[in-house]
Parts: C-alpha cells; structure tokens; sequence
C-alpha cells in the first residue's frame, strides 16, 4: 500500500500565505471544481437541476452566485463553474451530475485550477499591475476572464472589494504566485 501525502499547487504540504501591510495572498487548496455546460435544447432542465443543488439560481453573465458554502460563477454562454469545500464536495462532480441528469455535462476540474486570494486594501494595487480589469470598479459577484501575468485566469471578487479570488491553470501555479509576490513588494 502506498503511503501517498496530498500536496497544493506549489509543491507544499499546507497553504503558502504571504503577508503584506495591507495585503494576504493566500493559496486556497482546499476547493473542489466542477464545470457544467448546458446540452442543446436542455437549458431550462439544466438551471433548475442547479438551482436545486445550489440552492439559488445560476449566475448570470460576468456574475457569481454563493448560497451556504457553494458557489457558481459564469464562465461562457450556459457554462458555469461550481465552487464547494472540498472536505464536503471531494466528489463535486458526482453530486453536480446527479442534479442536472442528462440535461448538462460535468467535468470534474479541481486538479486542473489553483486559487490564490488576495484579501485587503491593497489587493487593487496588485492588480492593476498584472491585468487589465478594473478591479476598483468590481462589484461584490461580479466574474471577469483575464489575462493575469500573461494567464488566462478568472478573477472573482468576493464579498467585498477587497477580497478576490484568482483561479488558474495549476500548471501555472509557481509563476503566478512569484508575479504576484513581485507585484506586492514592487507597491507595498
């Protein structure tokens, strides 16, 4: 039997957190994602087997939705991706799949993104040097696809306008971290 140890995105056992006046970038591990695309013909069966699972309404364009511990955020035309702790949600697919039926397709994708936060008045700071959105004109739930340090990345702001999540390709992960670390002490 192997005797295997989960590690995150950066190669750790626990979650990197980087301090600044001002500012937290944290890893966020501990998130499970799955994407749902609506099937052709079968959006109606698809948003109300989501909505029973969620609890609320899907998302509608560049906007999120959180309703206990599960989040939805719009990704593409009748796309979204769910968010659920993933102590609770290891098998978020699975659960997602079992409320929609055959009306969506469910991809299981928590290995395929890491999530960083960026949390405090400065987090604007940092971002506005790495992408083109315009984060101090976010609203809370509003979801923007950008390029973030030559990425394609999410970027979520959450129940303020300090606090946003970036969710990218894992791959991507170590030198995401190192521009936004740059990017904190190049303005902190």
């Amino acid at each position: 039997m192997h005797d295997l140890e989960p590690i995150t995105a950066l190669w750790g056992t626990a979650p990197r957190v980087e301090e600044f006046q001002g500012l937290t970038i944290s890893e966020c591990p501990d998130w499970a994602l799955a994407s749902l695309a609506a099937r052709h013909g079968q959006e109606d069966a698809c948003a109300s087997g989501a909505a029973g699972f969620l609890g609320a309404d899907l998302p509608d364009v560049a906007k999120s939705v959180t309703e206990g511990r599960l989040t939805a955020f719009w990704t593409g035309p009748q796309q979204w991706m769910i968010e659920a702790p993933h102590a609770s949600h290891e098998d978020l697919a699975a659960q997602l799949l079992a409320a929609v039926g055959e009306s969506a397709s469910v991809t299981e994708q928590t290995d395929g993104w890491v999530r960083f936060d960026l949390e405090g008045p400065r987090c604007h700071d940092v971002l506005e040097r790495l992408c083109n959105a315009d984060t101090r004109m976010m609203e809370q739930d509003q979801v923007t696809r950008t390029q973030l340090a030559a990425l394609g990345t999410f970027l979520v702001c959450r129940g303020t306008d300090t606090h946003f999540s970036i969710i990218a390709p894992r791959s991507s992960a170590g030198s995401l971290h190192d521009s936004l670390v740059a990017a904190a002490r190049s303005v902190i």
